[in-house]
């Protein structure tokens, strides 16, 4: 199947998809539009049962040929990123630094080792017996909350603008953490090379101190561009650029080029917004990365919808992915309570602020996208199994819920300031 006939098949599903989500269900984008493609997946497995397998066959033949993992992660992760961080306010982002480091490193890095081990003990007692480095694997790829998942939610949340903050800039940075953690394990489990902590150290200071800097210089390049014009498509071709330009040289770099990306939109979406663009530009500037975003979004969950169809649906995958659900929250909400609870003693949090990073640590794409970058074989079926198992899990329960967790904690955080005033 040729590129624009897959182009054009997965923008008219999600243009379908929208449509229906917009007019009958009412949910948000991303947990609309995944429903339904999971429906849809769900009456191709049963065709290809019923005598129809033609059918199942040509949907699996295109979603072998997109590649998820190559579409993602070196495409579309690029864009999103962009969108997402070029209207985070970096004073705000300021304001939460502290918290967003902790969340971003140490609670990753805590939570892939506490899912590691507990899938390590839940693989024997299910007799899948997975080595232990492939267990950290998977405790990897799955540990970060999924900025592209948790921002298009957040946007009808109504969260307070700190605890937006703080989940949409831990979002945004420890996708890029988790993929240099992903990467050292894989080294590990792949023996390409020798990994001793000196290696580690140098890795993680090249990929995220490395892409970090890159970013700043890539944005100031922008920043200097963008402020000898006034032209808003030419202004926009330089955005579009130092995304897609910029992410791939940060990849051949083997710098951390969501990171790049990510401190490049900051600067963009803050100084360069407010001192190198007319308000024309800004306006036309907001418009084309708004649609972006959104247009990217709806296909990606589509995609991640239809992914169901190249699962192996053998029982114990499945029972494994049920047991995951409950062991990435509770590891979620250790690697956000521990920290929080130290960072108490200096700084004050709002209501509920523990339960509503747990239950706002949305997995998405990128879990999807490294799961399926591993080596082939039994070990890999069962982790993008269980992977997909515990992303829709997170996407249609936790989806559909944070928006009503957050308003709750805010209405019992009111009732509780008006006690105190009368007391």
């Amino acid at each position: 199947m040729q590129l624009f006939h897959i182009i054009a098949i997965l923008i008219s599903l999600a243009a379908i998809f929208s449509w229906l989500n917009y007019r009958f269900l009412h949910m948000p984008t991303a947990v609309g539009l995944m429903a339904i493609a999971l429906s849809m997946s769900i009456a191709l497995l049963l065709l290809g049962q019923s005598g129809y397998p033609e059918v199942h066959e040509n949907i699996e033949k295109m979603l072998i040929s997109i590649d998820f993992n190559e579409t993602l992660l070196h495409g579309m992760l690029s864009l999103l990123l962009f969108a997402g961080a070029l209207h985070i306010n970096l004073e705000d982002l300021a304001k939460q630094r502290m918290v967003v480091t902790v969340l971003a490193t140490a609670s990753v890095i805590g939570a892939t080792f506490m899912i590691g081990y507990g899938t390590r003990f839940g693989s024997n007692l299910l007799g899948l017996d997975i080595p232990l480095v492939y267990c950290l694997l998977f405790g990897a790829l799955i540990s970060p909350t999924d900025p592209i998942a948790v921002l298009g939610i957040l946007k009808t949340a109504g969260a307070s603008k700190s605890l937006e903050t703080k989940i949409a800039g831990e979002s945004l940075f420890n996708d890029g953490i988790a993929v240099v953690v992903f990467l050292v394990i894989l080294e590990m489990a792949t023996g390409t090379t020798a990994v001793t902590v000196e290696s580690v150290l140098h890795v993680f200071a090249m990929e995220v101190i490395g892409g970090a800097l890159y970013g700043l210089v890539l944005g100031a390049m922008a920043f200097w561009m963008l402020k000898k014009v006034d032209n808003y498509t030419v202004e926009i071709l330089i955005t579009l650029a130092l995304t897609t330009g910029g992410y791939t040289l940060a990849e051949a770099s083997h710098l951390s080029a969501p990171i790049a990306i990510v401190v490049a939109g900051l600067l963009i979406g803050n100084h360069g917004r407010r001192l190198a663009m007319s308000a024309s530009t800004r306006e036309h500037l907001d418009t084309f990365w708004e649609l972006t975003d959104e247009i990217l979004n709806a296909v990606l969950f589509v995609l991640i919808g239809l992914e169901m169809v190249l699962l192996s649906l053998d029982a114990k995958f499945l029972l494994a992915g049920l047991l995951a659900i409950p062991l990435v929250l509770l590891s979620r909400l250790i690697s956000v309570a521990l920290p929080i609870g130290i960072m108490r003693r200096f700084r004050s949090f709002s209501p509920g602020v523990v339960s509503i990073l747990t239950w706002g640590g949305l997995r998405g794409g990128i879990s999807v996208a490294l799961a399926l970058s591993l080596p082939s074989g039994h070990i890999r079926d069962t982790l993008v199994t269980v992977t997909y198992i515990v992303v829709v899990f997170s996407v249609l329960v936790q989806g559909l819920t944070l928006a009503p967790l957050v308003r709750a904690k805010a209405a019992r955080a009111d009732i509780e300031l008006e006690r105190t005033q009368l007391e």
